[in-house]
């Protein structure tokens, strides 16, 4: 890892369940991450602003509800507005490949499913964010 990146993991809209988010906070932290977690049941309003207050890299959005082709894009709303359309955004969460499809063609780098490693996640994140380093 070029430097300690900093990192939102978010839980949008109504959705009350948080073990995975708080499992990919952990594991993102144990890989050298600097990780803010926002709890449950943030708008895309405060998402976006943690975001920004928080000058962070990445986001990543954990969601069960079945929202996530409402709530995902109204994110990318919000960091537009913000300036920060630029951030990598990945997702995780019960979703059908199909809505991953159409949520990765919407900007969403990456979305991880029930059972992906969190080794393999740590990794990705590391390597997709070394790279904008580079650029």
């Amino acid at each position: 890892m070029k430097r300690p990146y900093r990192v939102v993991v978010a839980k949008p809209g109504l959705d009350g369940h948080d073990r995975g988010a708080k499992t990919i906070t952990r594991a993102l932290r144990d890989h050298g991450f600097e990780v803010i977690y926002t709890g449950l049941h943030q708008s895309p309003e405060q998402i976006a602003e943690t975001a920004l207050v928080e000058d962070v890299d990445a986001i990543g959005l954990s969601l069960l509800s079945g929202a996530h082709l409402t709530l995902f894009p109204r994110v990318f709303e919000e960091l537009t507005t913000r300036g920060l359309d630029d951030l990598l955004v990945f997702g995780g969460g019960v979703i059908p490949e199909a809505d991953a499809t159409k949520l990765k063609e919407q900007g969403v780098a990456a979305v991880f499913g029930p059972g992906s490693s969190l080794r393999e996640i740590s990794h990705w994140l590391e390597t997709q964010l070394d790279e904008r380093e580079d650029l």
